[in-house]
């Protein structure tokens, strides 16, 4: 006597609900399926995790041949966010696994935060803040104080390592600041026309801002270095939001101290969240150096994004389109 096949729901498990942050809302993704929600995963949860997951939304765990052997449902990974450094790709090609991202969600976010790191080294924001709020503006004769002399960047140099969609968009802010743009292809392959292409040893010679928004590779891997640190303007100031071991920390510490140049604002970091021993650490003068906790990309709207375009990822996959496949 036949029976009814019942056809079990999605599984849809979210490993790194952290990441989006608990006051973006993540509801649109049950009416795909139950969705079991997990804060953080260790490494060595991952596997038992997923087992019965038809649908994968991660961020930082690593998904490989450890943790996903055992997932023999899975069809679709879906990471919260633009990289997938943490997806063993060839792996899930064999499975026939596709792994879609969310691409250009935090462009705004990451531009308007570069630009925000150099206006406060540059106009030594803190220093000022700290002025006023000591008492020590209320007890002088005079109606202003810049005791700490900043510049304007009309007319300045304003370098770029990276022209993707950020790079461009800082690119134009910088422009409407009256700079002049130029930039360096770590690749080689210099896709960009409509900015000026200049050598390396030009870059760090004629920057007289400095901002880094490039991939992690081998040859960009320590591309800030002592050497170049040393080459650069006395008065320069480096913003790196790429990724952390695009500057050597060590070297950028000497190069404050020894004041090779005038000031860093770092969002991202070789190791994350910071080791307590990174010597970067021992530079407190915010006037120097500002330290943020990689939340460039965090604004409101670009983790709702992140949301928004994990959704629309995950319907095209169900009607059987692939959109921001990263292993076709």
């Amino acid at each position: 006597m036949g029976g009814t096949v019942v056809e079990r729901a999605l599984h849809i498990v979210v490993l790194d609900r952290s990441s989006v942050g608990e006051d973006v809302s993540v509801e649109p993704l049950k009416k795909y399926g139950e969705v079991t929600f997990h804060m953080t995963t260790k490494d060595e949860e991952a596997a038992g995790r997923v087992k019965d997951a038809d649908i994968i939304i991660v961020n930082k765990t690593p998904m490989n041949a450890d943790t996903l052997d055992g997932a023999s449902h899975l069809k679709l990974i879906c990471e919260f966010a633009t990289g997938f450094d943490n997806v063993d790709l060839d792996y899930c090609r064999k499975r026939g696994i596709p792994v879609v991202n969310v691409v250009n969600y935090s462009t705004a976010a990451v531009a308007q935060h570069t630009i925000a790191c150099v206006l406060y080294i540059l106009e030594k924001l803190r220093y000022y803040d700290d002025y006023v709020k000591s008492g020590a503006y209320g007890a002088q004769p005079r109606f202003s104080h810049f005791g700490l002399p900043y510049s304007e960047l009309d007319g300045k140099t304003w370098g770029i390592v990276g022209m993707g969609n950020i790079g461009r968009k800082v690119a134009a802010i910088a422009e409407a600041f009256g700079c002049r743009v130029i930039c360096f292809s770590a690749s080689g392959r210099g896709g960009c026309t409509d900015y000026e292409q200049v050598d390396f040893e030009t870059l760090l010679r004629e920057s007289d801002v400095l901002t880094l928004h490039c991939p992690l590779s081998d040859r960009t891997r320590n591309l800030i270095d002592l050497e170049a640190l040393k080459k650069m303007k006395k008065t320069a100031i480096l913003v790196n939001v790429a990724r952390g071991a695009v500057v050597n920390e060590a070297d950028l510490c000497t190069a404050l101290q020894e004041n090779w140049i005038m000031g860093a604002g770092i969002d991202v970091l070789s190791r994350e969240p910071i080791d307590p021993r990174n010597p970067l650490l021992q530079i407190q003068d915010s006037s120097r150096l500002l330290i943020t906790p990689h939340m460039a990309w965090a604004s409101v709207e670009a983790r709702t994004r992140v949301v928004t375009e994990t959704c629309r990822n995950i319907e095209a996959f169900l009607r059987g389109e692939a959109r921001n496949v990263v292993n076709p």
